[in-house]
């Protein structure tokens, strides 16, 4: 019992305490550690910050963002308006457009952290996240880039690595045989090598579409599967966000009656899209999105291509071979490339042992939207809504109050010395 006594006397200090232990070092963090320096940490930290609690970002890259920074295209806007995508107690600056570039938001998110001043501790993976029931802390072991172990003791846990820690590729029969490149959206930054080449897009959400249409700019013949069916909206109606509008309408109005609405004003708009092989979902827009979490694809330009025949529009692979990709409706097509825009999968499972709040298969939290933000134990989690920025402000914001309760309260039995 000898370290968890060790760590109980340290409980009170307002600082971190290292000590050398075998190969590893062990730190006392007097706050929450956030697991995660993108987006969803930083803001939480700021949140927290704003409220006197301190705390420590462990992120497993170089920088902030790492996905923004490094695993996006280079085209890539916000695809909601930045009202809609600022992080708490902070706005855009008002000379930004009003869908920012990926440079502008990661400049936004440069100065967010500068403003704060929050230290993420960077080159530091979390190889492991366990809940010690007998001195009631969190253990959370880290890997620097030389290898060099640590282990963190806290009393509150924050996962922020988001829904799209990792990228998912699907298992195409016959991938292992084609012998053009194959690449996932995460390592695509623009269409500049693919110049008059022929390049199957598999995925049709925004991402899939966008490429599309960053393909065709550099004149290369892009193929688009479509497997299931999808949503496809203008992204503003009535001089206004698509996104704004609804969120407007729903203020008034049940969801069933919006989603009408918006699937009259896109047919008025884009016409019928299942004439181009984009069939619609059963469930409105706003329906699906609540149910499952799939995001309705907010058209910049790509349906324009589809109608010209810049882009073909294919059903799902059934094999591939040396050159060629095979489809479900017995169609065979020679390609020069595969572009896999088929998202991306939280990877929490890998490394938090704690299975009652975050669930094992898909590493997203049991409980729905908005009640996925706590665990027990002093466990968080917070950009896993489904729901982008906006819900990760929502989160991050509701978690800092959590904690600042639980802070004050603790400080307060120390200051009248409770505590043996």
């Amino acid at each position: 019992m000898d370290y968890l006594q060790e760590v109980e006397d340290k409980r009170v200090h307002d600082h971190f305490e290292e000590k050398m232990t075998n190969s590893s070092r062990r730190v006392w963090v007097p706050g929450p550690i956030i697991v995660g320096a993108g987006p969803s940490g930083v803001a939480t930290a700021a949140c927290l910050k704003e409220r006197g609690v301190p705390s420590l970002i462990l992120e497993r890259s170089n920088c902030i963002a790492s996905s923004w920074q490094h695993k996006t295209y280079d085209r890539l806007h916000l695809h909601l308006p930045k009202q809609f995508s600022e992080l708490p107690l902070m706005s855009f600056p008002s000379n930004f457009p009003t869908y920012p570039t990926k440079q502008q938001f990661v400049d936004y998110l440069e100065a967010y952290v500068q403003f704060f001043d929050l230290k993420p501790v960077f080159n530091s993976t979390v190889v492991r996240a366990e809940f010690d029931s007998g001195c009631g802390f969190w253990r959370v072991k880290t890997m620097g880039v030389n290898m060099e172990e640590r282990e963190y003791v806290c009393q509150w846990l924050i996962v922020a690595t988001g829904e799209n820690a990792e990228e998912f590729v699907p298992d195409i029969e016959g991938m292992n045989k084609f012998v053009g490149p194959i690449v996932h959206t995460s390592s695509y930054k623009s269409g500049d090598s693919f110049t008059e080449k022929s390049v199957l897009v598999v995925g049709c959400g925004n991402s899939g579409m966008e490429v599309c249409l960053d393909l065709c700019n550099y004149n290369a013949r892009p193929s688009l599967v479509v497997r299931d069916s999808v949503h496809v909206l203008p992204q503003e109606m009535l001089g206004r966000s698509t996104f704004g509008l609804s969120m407007w309408l729903l203020k008034w109005f049940p969801i069933w009656l919006v989603d009408w609405f918006l699937l009259l004003m896109t047919r008025l708009m884009l016409g019928n899209t299942a004439k181009l092989g984009l069939t619609r979902p059963k469930p409105g827009p706003l329906e699906l999105k609540c149910k499952s979490g799939k995001t309705p694809v907010l058209d910049v330009g790509t349906l324009a291509k589809i109608r010209t025949g810049d882009i073909k529009v294919c059903r799902g692979i059934k094999r591939l071979t040396s050159h060629t990709a095979e489809f479900v409706d017995g169609r065979e097509e020679k390609f020069d490339a595969i572009i896999l825009a088929t998202g991306y999968r939280s990877n929490v499972p890998t490394w938090l042992t704690e299975t009652n709040f975050f669930s094992a298969k898909n590493g997203l939290p049991k409980k729905p939207f908005p009640n996925g933000w706590k665990g027990e134990h002093g466990l968080y989690a917070v950009g896993f809504t489904k729901r982008g920025l906006l819900g990760a402000s929502s989160d991050a914001r509701k978690i800092a109050e959590d904690i600042h309760h639980q802070w004050k309260a603790r400080v307060n039995i120390e200051c009248n010395g409770d505590i043996t």
